[in-house]
């Protein structure tokens, strides 16, 4: 059995799931979000909103023991200020994961969508909508919850593969992002 915790990393509101795979089932065993502007954190205070997302990442894996973790990797938006801000959030959420002793999977909204929805321009409603019927939920989570645990059944169903893939050639396995046309970071 694995039990697989997904991240959606963000500054304002950051998304978990907890999914395990028996074989090829999946069950649903928890999801929320860590919010940090509800916290009484000031807006303008990074530090402080970067340690609610790292303890709050960290207590999750406290509390539901995974055994891997899949997190979002972050694409460049319009405004490089907010690219970088989210950056800085996903690297609180990563390293509060390492630190618990979890390998970390990054897989691309894209790729994530792909996965859940089948195509990868779904629409926010059409991944809760997935998500609910993948796992047998009563009822459609919220968008940052959906977002996790798509990309915890993503990696539920092809973390296996790219772990086998990897064992079978002697190339090594990327842990970053590719943009398009083969350019990579």
């Amino acid at each position: 059995m694995t039990r697989v915790l997904g991240i959606d990393p963000g500054l304002q509101c950051t998304g978990f799931g907890v999914v395990e795979r028996e074989g090829t089932r999946l069950h649903y065993v928890a999801s929320g979000t860590i919010r940090t502007t509800a916290s009484g954190i000031a807006q303008g205070d990074l530090p402080g909103r970067l340690k609610i997302i790292f303890d709050g990442v960290r207590e999750v894996a406290q509390r539901y023991q995974p055994t891997d973790a899949s997190v979002e990797i972050v694409f460049v938006n319009v405004n490089p200020q907010s690219t970088l801000l989210l950056g800085q959030a996903r690297g609180a959420a990563i390293t509060a994961l390492v630190t618990s002793g979890l390998p970390v999977a990054e897989y691309t909204a894209l790729q994530m969508k792909k996965s859940v929805v089948g195509h990868g321009h779904a629409a926010k409603s059409q991944i809760q909508e997935m998500v609910m019927r993948l796992l047998n939920l009563p009822g459609l989570p919220g968008k940052d919850a959906a977002d996790a645990l798509g990309l915890a059944i993503t990696h539920a169903h092809a973390g296996g593969s790219f772990a086998a893939m990897a064992q079978a050639t002697s190339l090594n396995r990327r842990t970053h992002a590719q943009f398009r046309k083969g350019r990579t970071y």
